[in-house]
């Protein structure tokens, strides 16, 4: 939902846009090796590409390169996202702040698919996440500068205000519960759909939303975008120093 409208992407070439399923598995090394893969074709025709985003973690990948973090057992990723859904996010911030106080420190402790996934990777290599992350920066074959494209707090703050109505009005909704048999997956678990599932988990399936639990999960979904993108500018600005 909310994607660029068919205008937007024949105004330029774009990459990366509807490119997978939500039920394919994705991760950051893959994106890394696929765009880099990108890049050096690109490089031989274009001087410059412009990379627009996004999440810190993905800008950080194709930047400066990630290590190769071992993937859990099936039964640990069940019992850790079990976890998540029964007691909370809290629970998992404590098992993190034991077996990894330097990540603890570092990561949104708000985030339980950050802090679910360091403690993938700290309880299946028996060493601490942010030991395995923190590796010098692989060299790249280009050079990259960060620029931050910023708007006025109030006028950013509306236009995601406008861009939430919009989504509704164009059937979020309706995604959100065609999508609802595969809540469970990582793709899901984002802002836009979170909101909705974390209102129909409790019945046990979609109910049809009054107009105020409707104006609820919108209201929600504003609040989270703009916290997100809050973050997004902060930490953008340190790496444009």
């Amino acid at each position: 939902m909310a994607r660029p409208t068919e205008q937007e992407l024949a105004s330029a070439p774009h990459h990366f846009i509807a490119c997978r399923s939500v039920t394919e598995p994705y991760n950051v090394f893959a994106y890394e090796q696929e765009a880099l893969v990108l890049l050096q074709r690109l490089f031989q025709t274009h001087d410059t590409v412009v990379a627009v985003g996004g999440s810190g973690l993905y800008v950080d990948a194709l930047r400066h390169g990630i290590s190769v973090l071992p993937d859990p057992t099936p039964e640990l990723r069940h019992d850790l996202q079990q976890k998540l859904r029964t007691e909370g996010v809290g629970s998992l911030r404590a098992m993190l702040k034991m077996l990894d106080p330097d990540y603890y420190a570092q990561v949104d402790l708000a985030n339980g698919v950050r802090i679910q996934r360091a403690l993938e990777v700290t309880l299946t290599a028996g060493r601490p996440y942010s030991q395995l992350v923190n590796q010098p920066a692989r060299p790249r074959p280009f050079s990259t500068t960060v620029e931050v494209i910023q708007r006025d707090r109030q006028e950013l703050r509306q236009r995601i205000d406008l861009r939430v109505d919009l989504m509704m009005q164009q059937g979020l909704e309706d995604e959100a519960r065609r999508l609802f048999p595969l809540r469970h997956l990582n793709t899901l678990n984002t802002v836009g759909y979170k909101e909705f599932y974390a209102l129909w988990t409790p019945a046990g399936e979609p109910f049809a939303l009054s107009g105020r639990q409707r104006q609820e999960v919108a209201d929600a979904i504003r609040l989270n975008t703009w916290h997100y993108a809050k973050k997004q500018l902060t930490w953008l600005k340190k790496k444009a120093q």
